[in-house]
């Protein structure tokens, strides 16, 4: 997701929970039963940083199996699809949930020394971001 400036938006996920915990990462999330991909974007991206997108087009599509830290502290083998879009926000005025500590909107190269997590790394890398 990038803003009018061409900025990318990271979110870094709280220490106690998801897949990547306290790493920053592309926002995203699950889709429920019945919803179209772009359908499950747009509702993720509204629960998760109330915000509204706009242009948004298919990139690529992976997947992986990951340890996904639940709330009690224990793991759970989890089987992933990432469905990366290209997508333009309207607005940079971010509302964050409980699932992520902070974000950080970055410039193309401009990373610094952020830790992010293996999959987002690995997007950048092929959508020529960092």
């Amino acid at each position: 997701m990038r803003d009018q400036g061409g900025r990318l938006l990271l979110c870094k996920m709280k220490l106690d929970r998801g897949v990547f915990p306290g790493q920053w990462g592309l926002p995203g999330g699950g889709m429920e039963p019945g919803e179209k991909m772009e359908e499950a974007l747009r509702r993720e991206l509204r629960e998760e940083l109330g915000i509204e997108i706009d242009r948004v087009r298919p990139a690529f599509f992976k997947d992986g199996t990951f340890d996904k830290l639940l709330p009690d502290g224990s793991f759970q083998r989890t089987y992933m699809i990432f469905l990366i879009f290209h997508c333009l926000v309207g607005s940079d005025k971010i509302t964050l949930n409980e699932e992520f500590s902070e974000y950080h909107w970055v410039e193309k190269g401009n990373l610094g020394d952020m830790d992010l997590n293996e999959e987002t790394r690995e997007t950048l890398d092929r959508l020529e971001f960092i």
